[in-house]
């Protein structure tokens, strides 16, 4: 699970060192977002993230959970003002995940990654 935030329509440059610091064990294996920013959600900086994480041969998960303008979206505890789509959307992600980390696991079991 990566949760980035979106800036000048990308991702920060301490996400992408992260990323790059742990490259060999992103290979095949399920990578989900969740973002957050303003009008988009954060959503032009993980279809950037998607490019970065195909490169690793990393399968990325299609459905995200994002939050758009999220400054106005939660409480001063932290809480989700409206948890509703947040919640729903949460479910499928884990739903998705959950199954690609199974199919995953299952098939390197089976034949160890070629790359």
């Amino acid at each position: 699970m990566v949760v980035t935030p979106e800036y000048n329509h990308g991702y920060p440059a301490s996400l992408k060192q992260a990323i790059d610091l742990a490259m060999q064990e992103w290979k095949a294996k399920p990578v989900a977002f969740v973002s957050y920013g303003g009008i988009s959600g954060g959503l032009r900086a993980v279809e950037q993230l998607r490019q970065v994480f195909a490169e690793l041969h990393a399968v990325t998960i299609r459905d995200t959970v994002s939050f758009a303008m999220a400054h106005g979206r939660f409480d001063s505890d932290g809480g989700l003002r409206d948890p509703d789509a947040a919640e729903a959307a949460v479910k499928v992600l884990l739903d998705e995940l959950l199954w690609w980390g199974d199919a995953l696991r299952a098939a390197r079991a089976a034949r160890p990654y070629a790359a």
